[in-house]
């Protein structure tokens, strides 16, 4: 028979992954190439252990570990395509104009503050913060190379800005799923949230716009001229190649799904290589056949597997280092052993054990949301993907929102403030795993700088505690948008 599991032994697996998570760090160099998929992995057993003890059955733990494997399939394919994009986008130039360019119109002293909006409007406008880091953010990464900016400040700026627009785009995925968790129109959703993400985007700015006139770039300077002539030596360099962005990205405006959006941009970098970089093709391929042989063999490893091209600069040579599907196998590993985890955690209540003595203690605004946030915070640590810390959440609180006279937008914000913004900031988690992958910089590294998601969760817990522009019900129509707003001061 089964009975509920006591907090203690609900959070015995968490501690115990905390712990390993921990070890791993000190112990291995490189944790995301197999230590910290085997310590989810290990967890989820002496999870697993614990709910059969309470009376689960292994069927119902299996059938859940696979509904949560199956719901982080979507992000495990678009994961493979963005491997793919980031090869055909660099054997055809398009990155390495993006980089060419963006030395020439970008002073160093503003650069990172330019890195932010630059990626905030691309993210808007795509609703993609995954495809504008793979895209636009790793061209800017190379730029703030050359800059002689660290790589870790860099990346910071480029989640900040992708996670901006992510979050207020209507095209976003968890911006549509927050709104429907909490049971409140997109729009107006999307119009309340400017309350505290734009104050949050404006202290980022600020900050990045300090740090970047106080650097030293004198070094940066000097590098942006033999950059430049590496590239050149290398690629041809047109600005017809911003034809493949420019057609991605108005692909995506189209509202065409992500999956055949990306494909589409993989397989234009692909006829661009073709058309543009004959040296680039015959290089790679490495014999002397027909072009048509080459550049098939070519494109196929661009798409696929490692591509390692070789300038007279030796610092560019590791970006233009790309992996393909193949690079991309790690993360989709940890992605895997993650949902395991989570999907076992769920499946025996843990996850909602934890949760419920928060919940029960969340009496004023303030506390509410903060629960709600640090709930949120939670899941993406524990269940290790941002969905589940917007679905679950939002199902926990909606209802106590809703008794304490709060409009429904002020839960889908608070989601959004939280859920979505430290997604990233888990390097275990679907979204930090994917970044830190695709920047080739470390989610603890760029963690520190990534500004805006760490302000986010901070500022919707600041305005709920001081009654800043908190929507409340009036007359009890708790679901009625008509219901006139009444703003608290």
């Amino acid at each position: 028979m089964k009975r509920e599991a006591s907090l203690l032994e609900a959070l015995i697996p968490i501690v115990v992954l905390i712990g390993l998570l921990t070890a791993n760090v000190f112990l291995f160099d490189d944790t995301l190439s197999g230590a910290n998929q085997t310590t989810l992995l290990l967890s989820a057993a002496l999870a697993g252990i614990l709910a059969i003890r309470l009376g689960f059955t292994w069927n119902r733990i299996r059938d859940k570990i696979v509904s949560t494997i199956g719901s982080a399939m979507p992000s495990i394919l678009i994961l493979l395509l963005i491997g793919s994009l980031a090869g055909t986008w660099m054997i055809s130039g398009v990155v390495p104009a993006m980089i060419y360019y963006g030395l020439d119109i970008i002073h160093p002293g503003i650069f990172l503050f330019t890195a932010v909006v630059v990626c905030a409007i691309v993210s808007i406008a795509t609703g993609s913060s995954w495809s504008t880091v793979a895209t636009i953010g790793i061209a800017l990464l190379g730029i703030g190379k050359a800059l002689g900016i660290q790589e870790s400040i860099v990346a910071g700026a480029i989640i900040s800005g992708a996670y901006f627009g992510d979050k207020i785009s209507p095209l976003s995925d968890t911006t549509n799923l927050a709104s429907a968790m909490a049971g409140t129109e997109i729009f107006t959703h999307i119009r309340y949230m400017f309350y505290t993400t734009v104050p949050s985007l404006v202290i980022t700015l600020v900050i990045f716009l300090v740090m970047g006139y106080r650097g030293n770039h004198t070094v940066g300077l000097d590098n942006v001229l033999t950059v430049q002539e590496a590239i050149e030596g290398t690629f041809n360099i047109s600005p017809w190649l911003f034809l493949v962005p420019v057609i991605l990205l108005t692909i995506i405006m189209l509202k065409v799904p992500p999956l055949p959006a990306l494909l589409a941009g993989t397989l234009l970098g692909g006829i661009f290589a073709v058309i543009f970089q004959p040296d680039i093709i015959r290089e790679v391929a490495g014999q002397s056949g027909s072009y048509l042989k080459s550049s098939y063999i070519t494109v196929m490893q661009a798409m696929f597997g490692t591509v390692s091209l070789s300038t007279v600069d030796v610092r560019m040579n590791e970006l233009l280092t790309t992996s393909g599907m193949r690079g991309m196998l790690d993360t989709i590993w940890l992605i895997l052993s993650a949902m395991i985890f989570g999907g076992v955690m769920e499946a025996a209540g843990f996850l909602r054990r934890i949760t419920q003595p928060v919940v029960k203690y969340a009496k004023s605004t303030g506390s509410l949301v903060a629960s709600t946030v640090g709930t949120c915070i939670f899941f993406n640590a524990t269940a290790s993907d941002q969905y589940i810390a917007i679905v679950v959440p939002g199902r926990m609180y909606r209802k106590t929102y809703e008794e304490k006279g709060l409009k429904p937008e002020v839960l889908s914000r608070t989601l959004e403030d939280s859920g979505t913004m430290t997604s990233v900031l888990v390097p275990w988690n679907t979204c930090g795993a994917t970044q830190s992958r695709v920047l080739g910089v470390s989610t603890f590294d760029y963690l520190p700088y990534a500004f805006f998601n760490l302000i986010s969760p901070l500022m919707s817990i600041l305005f709920a505690s001081f009654n800043i522009r908190i929507r409340r019900m009036v007359g009890g129509d708790k679901q009625d948008s008509k219901t006139p707003e009444v703003e608290v001061q």
